[in-house]
């Protein structure tokens, strides 16, 4: 009855508290557990581009122009923070230098297959664009390469048998599915006798960056958990599942959640605050295997527990969450009466195209609003292509926040009326509101200086916290 362990880039980047809050605060053997880890942190940021800001890494500036060697640069500034986070791990002269000759082989092979690839490129035959997913996948197992190999040479060291499993396919001419590459590595595997360090990236014949682009390790995490059959799926992070962001509501004010069910994850990954990608988590769900979100500096605390059936003992708001830095894209056009499904089938597709990420939408007779996470540049160019197709059509952008209460059962009489009053009470102008019959988030669209305001007015209305630290349901 082994368990399948993730730990987050955050906590990566502090082995102490890795070693001494996770692997070593188990209640006895540190063994049976396989741990996934991602790259430090900032890591994949480099090699891809900023998750956030959009700042471009390696991936990014090799990918915009045929020509231009600024990636080359990038790559070196990488190396050296990369041998910067070794010589903060190892002390012993002759670690440090395998530490760092693994990772310089890995970027040298990286570097030289970008540069035979840009000359390739250079001739009219061949399009770059056509190798850019397999570039993308490439660059990103470099991060979980870099800190799982560390990780089982650290925890070696220290008197641990620990074992480092490369699920990367570096250099590897074998294309087969993730299934099959983690049951290869499953093998010869003796989790009561060793502790396998997988690598977050693992490499499959569909592209896992393909289809979850950077939720890639928790696609690596489920699929162990599920073909290894663990009993329980648990993520490091740097911080707890809480009731609302912290930093907005106040330490004292935001509790973990405890208990929740699969649900509210769902909605959670939507707004961009996952705890887990949907997709991986469908895999749990389906075989049942409770996740586990723990902080990772609070090694005693339980965190918060996910499963499939669990309900509230009553309905209640459970966490108060939102994504700032929505872009909401209007078209209006009088022709639309009566056949909206027709425009929002063209203007989906669009959206598909640019790889934008659908937070939420409006359909009215006449006007369909998407709200898309993701940056302006790609929202211009959808709104470009949108007027091509719509040439009578107003088509409008503006930039919003949405903010959702969730909960695993809100069927609570006067809930949504209480939940305007308590945003209405701050003077913030609601801009749209979403509740569907499942009842398990009220979504609110409000302009973007409004998000703090609205995520703690909400927090004091819907989660109140007592003395004990404890969400108090709003009472039916």
């Amino acid at each position: 009855m082994h368990t399948v362990e993730k730990i987050g880039g955050t906590s990566m980047s502090d082995y102490q508290a890795v070693r001494d809050n996770i692997i070593l605060n188990s209640g006895g053997s540190p063994y049976g557990r396989m741990f996934v880890v991602s790259a430090y942190g900032g890591v994949t940021n480099s090699l891809l581009e900023h998750k956030k800001s959009g700042e471009p890494g390696i991936y990014t500036l090799f990918a915009s122009a045929i020509e231009d060697d600024t990636w080359l640069k990038k790559t070196e500034e990488l190396k050296l923070t990369l041998h910067g986070i070794n010589a903060q791990l190892f002390t012993e002269e002759h670690s440090l230098a395998q530490a760092n000759a693994f990772i310089d082989e890995r970027l040298t092979s990286a570097r030289a297959c970008l540069r035979n690839l840009q000359r390739l490129c250079q001739h009219g035959h061949f399009s770059l664009a056509s190798h850019l997913d397999t570039v993308r996948e490439m660059l990103a197992s470099i991060g979980e390469a870099h800190s799982a190999y560390n990780m089982t040479q650290l925890l070696q060291r220290d008197g641990i048998n620990a074992r480092f499993v490369d699920l990367t396919g570096w250099q590897s001419d074998a294309h087969i599915s993730l299934d099959e590459r983690i049951k290869l590595a499953l093998q010869d595997i003796d989790v009561e006798k060793e502790l396998p360090i997988v690598t977050g990236y693992a490499h499959c014949d569909s592209g896992l960056m393909s289809s979850f682009d950077r939720g890639y390790s928790e696609m690596t995490f489920s699929r162990l958990a599920v073909l290894s059959g663990a009993s329980e799926a648990i993520i490091h992070k740097e911080f707890h599942l809480s009731s609302a962001d912290p930093r907005l509501v106040g330490e004292s004010n935001a509790v973990p959640i405890g208990r929740t069910n699969y649900d509210v994850a769902d909605q959670l990954a939507n707004l961009g605050m996952e705890a887990i990608h949907p997709k991986a988590g469908r895999g749990l769900r389906e075989q049942k295997i409770p996740l586990r979100v723990k902080n990772t500096f609070e090694p005693e605390h339980a965190g918060t527990l996910i499963t499939t059936d669990y309900v509230s003992d009553r309905p209640c708001v459970e966490i108060i969450a939102g994504a700032k830095g929505v872009h909401a894209v209007e078209v209006f056009d009088q022709d639309m009466t009566g056949s909206v499904h027709k425009y929002d089938t063209e203007i989906l597709s669009v959206i598909k195209r640019f790889k934008a990420h659908i937070v939420s939408k409006d359909i009215n007779a006449n006007t369909v609003t998407h709200y898309l996470s993701t940056n302006l540049k790609t929202v211009k160019r959808i709104c470009a292509v949108l007027a091509e197709k719509f040439p009578e059509a107003e088509i409008n952008q503006q930039k919003v926040a949405v903010v959702s209460a969730i909960g695993s059962d809100l069927k609570i009489p006067g809930m949504l009326a209480e939940t305007v009053r308590a945003i209405a009470a701050e003077s913030i102008s609601v801009l749209a509101i979403h509740q569907t019959m499942r009842q398990v988030d009220m979504q609110f669209v409000v302009a973007e200086d409004d998000y703090e305001t609205t995520v703690k007015s909400l927090h004091q209305a819907l989660v109140e916290v007592h003395q004990h630290g404890r969400a108090i349901c709003l009472a039916s």
